[in-house]
């Protein structure tokens, strides 16, 4: 088997996988949203609003078809439509809408998100009973507490159920008083059995949230967009957490995120900022797809046909 050398383009990936001898990747933190959102969101995003603090150009600011055939070109076998709610009454209707774009798309995870907000347990309960398999909130975005009171039947819920849940929970970019380390510690004390994935491996608060999926059985971490030279600008992982972060990869607690298509670098880097930390092809197979496909299943029986695109361009 060939080594496998970091992918310098998007179109790299499927030969990077091969020489790990893994079927594609398995990405735990995309998003696809309804196109009015979506044009909202990539507004934000261009003008560097508040919660961003940066200009954040859109790489991949692309039709819907476009941006999931580019990801069967680059072999992502597995990938999620995480969309989360900013204010009361939205979050029903995004699940209906995330929840059916995941029926029409092989691979794509039936997602869901949530607000603290009357008869949030009763649509969580109805999107779970629909098939969602992965939840998404926004701390930083909606503004809220994980520790509202209204959301206590919803972890309950999510516990009983084991259903994942995609928690941005750290400060980056720009920190709020719901974020960091302490106001979802506060959950798990409470709910210990939570299954949960924070996002950004907690940046910018990494050796806590690390140890925070140490010390309990069901929290992950994703590695969306750290070690990438636009993150690192503002949240670089410290030198000294690697072996934290090699030792949680290695028993199966930390999952290959993105943020595509919301990212201002090719896809590429994401996969190559994590090669380049030298942590063992054993290690990029167990995050690239082991430790996802642990989590949520193979999600595909086999390769699939499509459109490819040149997106390198």
């Amino acid at each position: 088997m060939a080594s496998a050398a970091p992918p310098a383009e998007d179109s790299g990936i499927p030969g990077f996988c091969a020489a790990l001898g893994i079927p594609g990747l398995a990405d735990v933190h995309t998003h696809f949203l309804p196109p009015r959102m979506l044009r909202r969101v990539w507004a934000y995003f261009d003008e560097g609003g508040p919660l961003l603090g940066v200009r954040w150009p859109i790489r991949y600011r692309w039709s819907e078809e476009q941006r999931v055939a580019h990801l069967r070109a680059m072999n992502v076998r597995m990938f999620s439509a995480l969309a989360y709610a900013h204010r009361p009454d939205m979050a029903a209707d995004l699940n209906e809408w995330t929840l059916s774009f995941a029926k029409k798309t092989p691979g794509c995870l039936p997602s869901a998100t949530f607000y603290p907000e009357p008869g949030v347990t009763e649509y969580v309960t109805k999107a779970l009973d629909e098939g969602a398999r992965i939840f998404k909130v926004h701390l930083q975005v909606g503004g809220f507490s994980p520790a509202d009171p209204l959301l206590d039947p919803v972890w309950e819920v999510l516990t009983a159920r084991r259903t994942p849940v995609v928690v941005h929970a750290g400060h980056a970019p720009v920190g709020t008083e719901h974020t960091g380390p302490d106001p979802f510690s506060a959950v798990l004390k409470r709910h210990p059995g939570l299954t949960a994935i924070i996002a950004h491996l907690g940046a910018p608060d990494y050796t806590e949230f690390l140890r925070l999926a140490e010390s309990h059985d069901r929290v992950a971490l994703d590695t969306t967009m750290v070690f990438t030279d636009f993150f690192d600008r503002f949240a670089p992982f410290p030198h000294s957490a690697l072996p934290q972060l090699k030792g949680l990869g290695e028993a199966g607690k930390i999952l290959l995120g993105s943020d595509f298509p919301n990212i201002p670098h090719p896809y590429a880097r994401q996969v190559a900022g994590l090669a380049d930390l030298g942590l063992g092809e054993g290690w990029l197979r167990a995050v690239c797809w082991e430790n996802p496909v642990a989590m949520f299943g193979d999600p595909l029986p086999g390769p699939r046909d499509g459109p490819g695109s040149s997106a390198d361009s």
